[in-house]
């Protein structure tokens, strides 16, 4: 998860550029091989939660390949630009300890039903702009359509690793799989009424 570093109290000389103070991306605390979590305590970069967190971070990143496809002030990028906000989201609340999960704050920090019955309504939405293929689609259409097909298999991914570890009381696991499915919805939609099957 991507943290805002804090200006240095005692900037050195390279962090100041004509009087003013710059803040540094890198805190080498992480030189251990752990990194901090949210609220505090610190967890190694192979664990579960970073992991997760990883995986996550890469959905959103095709994400952005994909809006960057897109037409500014579109429907479609207003959508993805939603569901990248709401990775942050899920990542928080991925990056917290569970003796600091009542610090969660709904919809900010932490995933909600509503989030996630959310995506079931777009994806009902977009259900009914196009016919249902066949079979399997052969991903690449279009740029667009291919970032997304790249999103919902690095989403499947974060999904896997979320069930090794599942998060009590937590409406991770459940986003993860409506958004693999909205991905794939989306990608159809953005296809247009034509679709390569896996079969001619």
């Amino acid at each position: 998860m991507h943290r805002i570093p804090a200006p240095p109290t005692a900037p050195g000389p390279s962090s100041v550029a004509s009087g003013l103070v710059t803040p540094r991306i890198y805190t080498k605390k992480g030189d251990d091989g752990t990194t901090g979590l949210l609220f505090g305590g610190r967890v190694r970069k192979d664990s579960w939660r970073i992991e997760l967190n990883g995986a996550v971070d890469e959905a959103q990143a095709a994400i952005g390949v994909a809006r960057a496809e897109t037409a500014p002030g579109s429907e479609a990028n207003g959508r993805l630009t939603g569901l990248a906000r709401d990775l942050y989201v899920l990542m928080a609340e991925v990056a917290t300890a569970p003796e600091n999960r009542q610090k969660l704050l709904a919809g900010s920090t932490l995933v909600t039903l509503d989030m996630v019955t959310g995506l079931e309504a777009e994806i009902d939405d977009l259900l009914q702009r196009f016919d249902m293929p066949s079979d399997f689609t052969i991903p690449g259409e279009n740029r667009v359509a291919a970032a997304l097909d790249l999103a919902r298999t690095i989403v499947r991914r974060a999904e896997r690793i979320a069930v090794a570890e599942p998060l009590e009381g937590s409406f991770v696991l459940a986003y993860l799989n409506r958004l693999s499915d909205l991905l794939w919805a989306m990608a159809r939609w953005q296809e247009g009424p034509e679709h390569v099957l896996s079969k001619d």
